[in-house]
């Protein structure tokens, strides 16, 4: 299903991009990795010791523990409620018995009661599952800390790109600061020449920097939310939403400013994603959404 290997490739780009280093420190991904007879998609393993500043390593090296830590996904249109216990067993038996394991499984129709009793029943408090059915848009988590855990950090359902863009709010602060500085020597003639002082001018500065941001955020900032189904684009308080079905093919453009963007090529319009802007990995965004339009067409 196509819905199953957009998340496949949605939960590495979270693992490479460190949005989950508040369940450990992952530093090692692998594909296809199997255990006996269950093969996962996606296995990362790491640990809870930080890689930070030098008090930071220190704190690490004396007060958290050593524990290994494995994330693992599993994918499948259906998944049989004994397997659950399977893979516990294999893993417990591959990784040590004090390591962590987080288990995250995500099938493509809605959850079972069978499936979620026996998940809600793991006891075990070193092993996390949260499981994800597509078609409810619902997840169970085991009962425990680690299942929550996940669950909380671990969002399925989209994918969010955004990059703080240095040219507009430079842009944006700079607009601010030269009126600024233009009211001060405005006020500085017209009678009142203390306006123009050190002070004064440390103040306006710090002004600028917060007024500027306002701007920036409500004028220039990108954001990209994108699941299976589409996508939602943000800049500033200006909001574009579209569907990938609007589509049938997609190209790399580059434009004059030397800007990457996703061109999406429909019936009805052209429309240009931007990448470099939010930040989104190109060649990585150009295979899922190629994948995705070629399902559909498929499909349709």
């Amino acid at each position: 299903m196509n819905e199953l290997k957009f998340i496949i490739d949605l939960v590495e780009e979270k693992l490479a991009k460190g949005n989950l280093r508040w369940l450990a420190n992952f530093n090692e991904i692998r594909r296809d990795f199997r255990v006996e007879d269950v093969e996962f998609p996606i296995y990362a393993s790491g640990g809870l010791q930080e890689k930070g500043f030098f008090l930071s390593r220190i704190y690490s090296a004396l007060v958290v523990p050593r524990y290994k830590v494995h994330l693992l996904l599993y994918t499948s249109p259906e998944i049989n409620k004994d397997l659950v216990r399977k893979a516990i067993l294999a893993l417990k038996r591959k990784f040590g018995g004090d390591d962590w394991i987080f288990l995250l499984l995500v099938q493509g129709q809605p959850l079972s009661k069978a499936q979620k009793e026996s998940i809600e029943a793991v006891e075990d408090r070193n092993v996390g599952i949260s499981a994800y059915g597509l078609g409810a848009k619902e997840t169970i988590t085991s009962n425990n800390v680690l299942g929550r855990g996940l669950s909380k950090q671990l969002k399925l359902n989209e994918a969010k790109y955004e990059k703080f863009d240095a040219p507009n709010y430079l842009k944006s602060f700079t607009a601010t600061f030269v009126l600024g500085i233009g009211l001060l020597v405005f006020i500085g003639f017209s009678g009142a020449p203390q306006a123009i002082q050190p002070l004064t001018l440390a103040i306006m500065l710090v002004f600028a920097i917060i007024l500027g941001q306002v701007i920036y955020k409500s004028r220039y900032h990108m954001s990209l939310t994108v699941d299976s189904k589409g996508f939602t684009l943000r800049e500033g308080k200006k909001i574009t939403e579209r569907k990938w079905s609007s589509y049938s093919g997609v190209s790399i453009y580059i434009s004059p400013k030397l800007e990457t963007f996703l061109r999406l090529k429909g019936k009805d319009e052209t429309f240009d994603l931007p990448i470099s802007r939010t930040g989104m990995p190109r060649r990585e965004t150009y295979s899922m959404v190629k994948q995705i339009l070629k399902s559909q067409q498929a499909t349709g």
